[in-house]
């Protein structure tokens, strides 16, 4: 395992966590919001007989430290900046939704960064859903008062009553000495909920390099009047749909998902 050291001289020391796994071609897997980077961790796997497999935990997320801000801007800065601390002049970048924005944002204002790309069910685009009682329930519980994880997932059950999204969110509890925290900045994701649900004005921007929008076809984040939009930033870019996936691709279609990045990412001639 190794830890990111950046260093930005308008804001204090960052330290990102990642872990790796292969050897190869080098290839960033980034998370999408209230994930980590084991969520992701079955795909690094397999990807990892081909491919040096960089498995990071985005800022406010995860082992990763807490930073105010939550832009694509800022997360584009943090891959660049663990490019540049591993020696790494360019990778392969596979990202789902907020993953994929942030990977985006990398290829658009740093080209040279990314030689291929792989964005997971999410666009370009503005969404208009709100993530705001997602993070109000994780306010909602009573760190204090909780004694095991099973009182979590209980005081979690009314505002979330989907037990695959409660275990999701409760991946980020944590016992540190007998008493439980968030690892999540829940303050930096509600301050910055509205850059995170859109996208960033980058006129004129293109990425010119091989890329692949990979949707669930039972979700909706990936739509057919997004195509224009993703051609516009991506004038190379392919879409293919995964049948019986919902927007968690790689959780409802691990090896639909697997085969079709490998095959994009190690081409036959």
């Amino acid at each position: 395992m190794r830890i990111m050291i950046r260093f930005n001289h308008d804001m204090p020391m960052t330290i990102l966590h990642h872990t790796e796994f292969g050897d190869g071609e080098p290839l960033v897997l980034l998370h999408g919001l209230f994930g980590a980077g084991t969520n992701l961790r079955g795909l690094a796997k397999r990807l990892a007989g081909s491919h040096r497999v960089i498995l990071a935990d985005l800022r406010n997320h995860g082992r990763s430290p807490h930073a105010p801000g939550m832009t694509y801007t800022d997360m584009a800065e943090d891959l660049n900046a663990m490019l540049a601390y591993l020696s790494v002049d360019h990778a392969d970048f596979v990202g789902h939704s907020m993953g994929g924005k942030a990977a985006m944002v990398l290829a658009l204002t740093r080209a040279q960064r990314v030689r291929r790309l792989v964005v997971i069910d999410v666009a370009p685009v503005v969404y208009a859903h709100s993530h705001a009682p997602l993070i109000g329930a994780l306010r909602g519980v009573a760190l204090s008062r909780l004694r095991t994880r099973g009182d979590a997932d209980a005081a979690l059950t009314v505002a979330v009553p989907d037990q695959a999204t409660r275990m999701f969110l409760l991946q980020n509890l944590v016992s540190e000495g007998g008493r439980y925290r968030w690892r999540l900045n829940l303050d930096a994701l509600e301050r910055d909920m509205d850059a995170i649900l859109g996208f960033p004005q980058l006129p004129q921007h293109r990425f010119q390099g091989p890329t692949l929008f990979v949707a669930g076809d039972q979700s909706d984040y990936v739509r057919a009047e997004h195509k224009a939009r993703i051609l516009d930033f991506f004038p190379k870019a392919d879409i293919k749909w995964i049948p019986g996936a919902g927007h968690w691709v790689h959780v409802d279609q691990p090896q639909a998902l697997v085969e079709t990045v490998q095959d994009f990412l190690t081409p036959t001639t």
